[in-house]
């Protein structure tokens, strides 16, 4: 990897796949080795941003998908403006939890909006900025439940953590087909592996997939 450029690196996944634990590792390893990184989530990463995830996620609220949906794209183009694009033109690493995938997951497939229809409305929300690399966290929703309600912060679940079933397996489909439709961008972990494995793997995949890509240009 050359320090000289900016790098967009994406986690996504079904609640309780372990993507927030594997970016922060990538986010240590990065930091050894001498890069800057900016380490950021959605829906938030800016006061506004916050302030969303606030609404989105409370156990007491209620809203139709379309809402649900604007809110995030809302949140996640203040997020590109102001945090994302700046970084990437200093020659940052970016690693965000969660990003525009999300949506296509949640409310394309998890709502059954269409992804078609999140992916043409995210093009205005990023500004058409796509991660260079997208790490798929694949875990079967049920035990990523089940990893929730262990947890040890004790936390009960959010809006989107208390839907059914059915509807995050619709999430873990609609990833998938994304995964499926980029290849080039996405890898796809087996997060039933344990947290150490995982987090070796991850640098190694990630210095292949660049060194690729480099070849590539």
């Amino acid at each position: 990897m050359s320090s000289n450029r900016g790098l967009f690196i994406t986690f996504e996944g079904v609640e309780g796949c372990g993507k927030s634990t594997q970016a922060e590792r990538l986010v240590t390893w990065l930091r050894e080795r001498g890069y800057e990184v900016v380490l950021t989530r959605e829906p938030g990463g800016t006061l506004l941003g916050e302030r969303l995830r606030d609404a989105l996620l409370d156990v007491g609220g209620s809203m139709v998908a379309e809402t649900e949906l604007f809110l995030y794209l809302a949140s996640r183009a203040e997020h590109t403006a102001e945090v994302i694009v700046p970084a990437i033109e200093r020659g940052s690493v970016v690693i965000s939890d969660r990003y525009a995938d999300a949506s296509v997951a949640y409310q394309g497939g998890g709502r059954r909006l269409g992804a078609d229809l999140v992916r043409s409305l995210n093009q205005v929300a990023t500004r058409s900025v796509k991660p260079d690399v997208t790490f798929l966290m694949d875990l079967d929703p049920e035990e990523g439940l089940t990893r929730l309600d262990g947890r040890a912060s004790g936390g009960t679940r959010d809006r989107i953590e208390r839907e059914t079933i059915e509807f995050h397996q619709r999430v873990r489909e609609a990833y998938l087909a994304e995964a499926e439709r980029e290849p080039e961008r996405f890898v796809v972990i087996d997060a039933g592996e344990d947290v150490e494995t995982i987090a070796r793997k991850i640098p190694v995949i990630l210095e292949e997939r660049l060194t690729s890509s480099g070849d590539d240009n």
